[in-house]
């Protein structure tokens, strides 16, 4: 995995992806990294998440994930906790959600992984809606 990061002056940074995709970063208009971060974390296990319910994802109405961060007060003000909470709409049988969501969490998501594993905790719930 390679990319790069470029300063564009007033207007923050930008990267861009060893596949080409840019995007703004620290700007007006777009995310700091710490942003970037967790809504990456966020990102990847919703991802586990939903490419798990395959053959049922036509069932799902919606899907979300609300996550919150506390951080330490000192600088470097790394991630202490985390709490994420899962919104799911639609008919999917709600302990296979609880058991990809821990299999994101515990095996798949490289980002929240790395976050647990830097010595965040890790809380999670779950509101199925039908």
């Amino acid at each position: 995995m390679k990319g790069e990061v470029k300063w564009t002056g007033a207007g923050g940074y930008v990267g861009t992806a060893s596949s080409g995709k840019s995007f703004g970063i620290y700007g007006d208009s777009s995310p700091s990294p710490t942003e970037m971060v967790i809504h990456a974390h966020a990102a990847c296990s919703l991802i586990d998440v939903i490419d798990g319910l395959k053959h049922r994802i036509a069932n799902v109405e919606y899907a979300t994930v609300e996550i919150e961060v506390e951080m330490a007060e000192k600088v470097p003000k790394v991630f202490t906790s985390v709490n994420m909470n899962y919104i799911i709409k639609g008919d999917v049988p709600e302990a296979l959600v609880r058991r990809l969501i821990e299999s994101s969490h515990e095996r798949y998501c490289r980002v929240g992984i790395m976050i647990t594993r830097s010595g965040a905790s890790l809380d999670w719930s779950l509101d199925m809606r039908t």
